[in-house]
């Protein structure tokens, strides 16, 4: 069955590679795994095909997402970005962003009211933009200074002239609109959208309700009783456009706290070993809160499971000096080009502590063919997943900590350029000392004269030659009368 699951998840791998003009190809059994603990079936499953199912685990953390991966992307999508708020995706914007991400999450779903089940496909684009920069011309995208007429200036300042500004950070809520940001309106709502209850709200924004927000007419306001977001129902042909102006006194949304902050570093020094460090905070002062680490380490990542330890900084008073932070090890060695790492560590950190895990490992040497093109930059490490245990049963949440860049023992790669070039010059020597040897013909000093008049065979030659010359003037009348016969050479 084993080797079943695999064969079918390199065919999805395959597959979902040329749907997406992706490199999904290359996620082989060297970047795959097989999670325990840090992924839950979702969706509906039938009791008798969850011993059956197979979840494997797959990572390419050097491909980034790219313009080529929208197009089919957006093919996917019921009105495929000709409508809805899809059509604001133009590739130029979306990855001209600080961040960006894109997901797409299948799961079965079995509606009572059919007798089939069904595949529910979730799309997702994450994106981060800066206003400012986005607001800038394609065609004068340099920033430019702001005019010293909008500059505030603090007056209190005794160097405060004419000639002096000390600017006053400002405090007011910056103008924007979709146009500006996104270079267009969105083009209608699409025709499949629900035309009543929530699902028909296909535009939200999170801003205070004091905040002013001007839309194109034809669309729908609906203000939340939280008081802190609005969504919006589309017109159907018309297109929609969202402007807020700038605005003073506005106070900006509370952000709730994040249940866990994570982060995830290199240690140690030189081209032979280092060492791995995540460190963890719970900024719940009441609440400890437990989690599942899930690494999918390289094959030429060797760590060592002895070294692997967790302790406790900035502990709260309340917490025990020794606290056992470490619930549950699972843990997978790799094999050399055939499979990765595998590390799952269930954690519990007490409130407002935090923890720190860490172990050693080994840098293995490559073959030079294994080597990218650039392999002075590194290699990338796939980012850690954080599952977040709830406390009762409900959604679960993930963490990613950044990717890391690991520096491997790299060969000198000029060095088969000069052995090529040697070789080439002690070859072309070789061969044209042998072929001297092999056809050229060495005589001595009193054979040279002869061989350089042409031997007695050519001399001969000479003779028949001039006869028969002579004969053929003396035929013609053309030669001389008195002839003297006499050889050459004489």
């Amino acid at each position: 069955m084993t080797s079943q699951a695999d064969a079918r998840w390199l065919t999805l791998t395959n597959a979902l590679s040329g749907l997406f003009c992706a490199s999904l190809n290359f996620i082989d059994s060297t970047r795959t795994i097989r999670p325990v603990k840090s992924f839950q079936p979702e969706g509906h499953h039938l009791d008798s095909t969850l011993p059956n199912l197979h979840l494997l685990h797959g990572t390419l953390p050097r491909e980034p997402v790219c313009t080529e991966n929208l197009t089919p992307f957006l093919k996917l999508l019921p009105c495929k970005g000709k409508a809805g708020i899809s059509s604001l995706l133009d590739g130029h914007k979306l990855f001209d962003a600080s961040w960006q991400s894109m997901s797409i999450d299948v799961r079965p779903l079995c509606p009572e009211d059919r007798d089939e089940c069904i595949l529910e496909i979730d799309q997702t684009v994450d994106i981060v933009l800066d206003i400012d920069r986005s607001k800038r011309q394609r065609d004068n995208p340099i920033p430019r200074p702001i005019p010293l007429e909008e500059l505030v200036c603090d007056t209190s300042k005794p160097y405060s002239s004419n000639e002096a500004c000390y600017p006053l950070d400002d405090d007011s809520e910056q103008a924007w609109s979709l146009t500006e940001i996104f270079g267009r309106a969105i083009k209608g709502s699409c025709p499949l959208t629900e035309t009543t209850g929530p699902a028909s709200e296909t535009v939200c924004i999170e801003v205070p309700h004091s905040r002013d927000v001007y839309t194109s007419s034809g669309s729908v306001e609906n203000k939340y009783a939280d008081g802190l977001s609005r969504c919006y129902r589309l017109p159907e042909n018309d297109g929609f456009d969202m402007v807020l102006p700038k605005q003073r006194g506005i106070k900006p949304n509370p952000l709730a706290e994040p249940p866990l902050y994570a982060q995830r570093s290199f240690t140690g020094h030189g081209q032979e070993r280092g060492g791995v460090q995540a460190v963890f905070t719970n900024p719940s002062r009441m609440e400890p809160v437990s989690f599942v680490y899930l690494e999918s380490l390289p094959w030429f990542m060797k760590p060592y499971l002895h070294t692997l330890h967790a302790t406790l900084s900035n502990r709260s008073p309340t917490v025990s000096a020794s606290p056992n932070l470490i619930d549950e090890i699972h843990y997978r060695p790799a094999l050399d080009r055939h499979r990765p790492t595998h590390l799952e560590v269930l954690l519990t950190v007490p409130p407002n502590s935090t923890a720190t895990l860490s172990y050693d490992f080994d840098k293995a040497i490559l073959r030079y063919t294994e080597y990218p093109p650039d392999a002075n930059r590194g290699f990338d490490v796939a980012p850690a997943i954080i599952r977040l245990l709830p406390a009762s049963p409900g959604s679960t949440s993930y963490l990613r900590t950044p990717s890391l860049l690991l520096n491997l023992p790299t060969p000198d790669f000029s060095m088969p350029y000069n052995v090529i070039i040697l070789t080439s010059t002690v070859m072309a020597l070789a061969f044209g000392f042998v072929y001297n040897l092999l056809v050229r013909r060495f005589v001595g000093v009193d054979e040279a004269k002869s061989l350089a008049g042409g031997g007695p065979l050519r001399a001969a030659l000479r003779l028949v030659r001039g006869k028969v010359k002579r004969g053929v003037e003396l035929w013609f009348g053309t030669g001389k009368e008195d002839v003297t016969w006499t050889k050459e050479g004489e």
